[in-house]
């Protein structure tokens, strides 16, 4: 999952969402340096990339990218994933997506001097850009992708990962419900996180 599925993941908890959103940039024991619930976040992130890297709908989502993007299909996958959360949000959460996000931002913000470097460098264009929103469409996705490019080593292949989303999109939006059900599930029955807002299902 990426930035905008792990900040909807993290539930009521400011600090929670707040160590939710930083932990790839917290690495071994080091979160042990923050406060009890920036800890909790950080290991709530690690508890949810273990569960969905060891998914089977996610494996089969990575299959289609996995030709040309190898060891990254997963770095994709998670970038789809939080594009069909963003198209589907009002499926999944009772705020507008607008609104989910500026909160977010808001609690980022006030938290700006906890957070790691790395962070602090690239929440300012994450914010004035509003990219967790533009992740809805495809060329809000597009160019999260071509960010990527420009400062990981994600391989240069972001028109081939456009184009087999395309070709594939029916079924990658399906295998994105039924996981996001499943790490739903996961999250309240295992982690014990409260989604308040969660859109009640049918």
């Amino acid at each position: 999952m990426n930035f905008l599925a792990h900040l909807y993941l993290s539930g009521e908890s400011e600090k929670i969402m707040v160590g939710n959103f930083m932990a790839d940039y917290v690495k071994g024991r080091k979160h042990e340096n923050y406060r009890s619930e920036i800890q909790k976040g950080i290991l709530l992130h690690r508890s949810i990339d273990f569960y969905t890297d060891t998914h089977p709908l996610v494996s089969q989502s990575g299959k289609y990218f996995r030709e040309v993007y190898r060891k990254y299909s997963g770095v994709i996958t998670d970038l789809i994933y939080d594009h069909f959360l963003a198209k589907n949000w009002e499926q999944y959460h009772q705020v507008s997506l607008d609104k989910f996000v500026t909160q977010c931002h808001e609690v980022l913000v006030k938290n700006y001097l906890v957070l790691p470097n790395r962070v602090k460098l690239f929440l300012p264009f994450l914010i004035q850009s509003r990219r967790l929103e533009t992740y809805a469409e495809i060329e809000g996705l597009r160019t999260a992708l071509n960010i990527m490019v420009r400062y990981t080593s994600l391989p240069d292949k972001t028109d081939f990962a456009i184009d087999i989303l395309l070709e594939n999109y029916d079924a990658l939006e399906s295998e994105f419900h039924s996981f996001m059900k499943d790490i739903i599930a996961y999250i309240v029955s295992e982690k014990e996180i409260e989604l308040k807002h969660m859109v009640e299902k049918a």
